[in-house]
């Protein structure tokens, strides 16, 4: 390695930061190309890192490029003029946005897979924690009627704090509405498989995710209503870990399967395969309109 002097001091060429990942879990360290081949699962402790909706598209669908999203311009209003100490909400929006290059916690749209036409819903976690305001319940909620329309099969992959506070009321209000939307798809003979990945929380627990007709887990994920500084705050004590991950949930009963995630597509392919009933037309992407919700 060429060394470079300054001052009379060894100085090395820069070596890029990024090259490493730490395992959240285990605190392993693995060569970042490899990681990412291994779709982010820790080779060590099997711990599902996160994945944002991007990767989660490319993981889902034959092709990421064949998908179409649905409502991209759908974005938060603030009805509430909240503010932190830390900023105003609109600013908080703003960050948000730019951190993911999202307007919102959810991405929707229609895609392949395995050759199959799927409406597809995808939570953002990094957008303030993938929490449910009442924007992202309103693309939900289309989502469901697009695919009640075109009579497509529904796929949701949760990862989220909850209804968003920062809109009180109007976010807490969406619980009922994406479930409402949900049922009228069941109600159709139109399938709604969940995924609820780490974490899956709150008024999203509490809502669409858990009225799927199948819900399947990622190994490790947290699920429960309740996330684990409330449950300090309000019973004084803490809630052990392991009592709200997938596999604990999945022996109560609340999931129907954990899967690890290279096997996931072929999983939710096979289940689709079952209980969606034949194609009665063709998907066709709505054009996007600029919604204030």
């Amino acid at each position: 390695m060429a060394v470079r002097r300054r001052g009379g001091v060894q100085s090395y060429p820069d070596v890029p930061v990024d090259l490493w990942v730490t395992c959240r879990k285990c605190g392993g360290m693995h060569y970042r190309p490899e990681f990412e081949a291994e779709l982010r699962v820790c080779p060590s402790c099997n711990y599902h890192d996160r994945l944002d909706a991007a990767e989660r598209i490319a993981l889902l669908l034959d092709d990421p490029d064949e998908f179409h999203e649905l409502d991209a311009d759908i974005t938060a209003a603030d009805p509430l003029e909240f503010s932190r100490p830390s900023g105003s909400y609109v600013d908080r929006v703003a960050k948000a946005r730019a951190l993911t290059s999202r307007n919102e916690a959810i991405v929707c749209g229609v895609g392949p897979m395995h050759g199959r036409p799927i409406a597809l819903g995808v939570m953002e976690f990094g957008f303030i924690a993938g929490s449910m305001g009442s924007a992202t319940g309103e693309k939900i909620t289309r989502l469901f009627e697009h695919a009640l329309r075109h009579r497509l099969p529904v796929i949701t992959v949760t990862a989220s704090g909850g209804a968003r506070q920062d809109e009180g009321l109007f976010a807490l209000m969406q619980m009922a509405r994406t479930t409402a939307a949900a049922a009228r798809l069941g109600e159709a003979g139109l399938p709604h498989i969940c995924v609820m990945a780490d974490p899956t929380l709150a008024g999203v627990t509490a809502s669409f995710a858990s009225v799927a007709d199948i819900i399947v887990g990622e190994p490790g994920a947290t699920i429960r209503f309740a996330g684990s500084r409330v449950v300090q705050g309000t019973l004084r004590r803490r809630a052990p870990v392991e009592d709200h991950t997938a596999e604990w949930v999945l022996r109560q009963g609340l999931l129907d399967l954990v899967v690890p995630r290279r096997e996931l597509r072929e999983t939710l392919s096979r289940v689709i395969g079952h209980l969606a009933p034949a194609q009665t037309a063709a998907p066709t992407p709505n054009t996007p309109t600029a919604v204030r919700a």
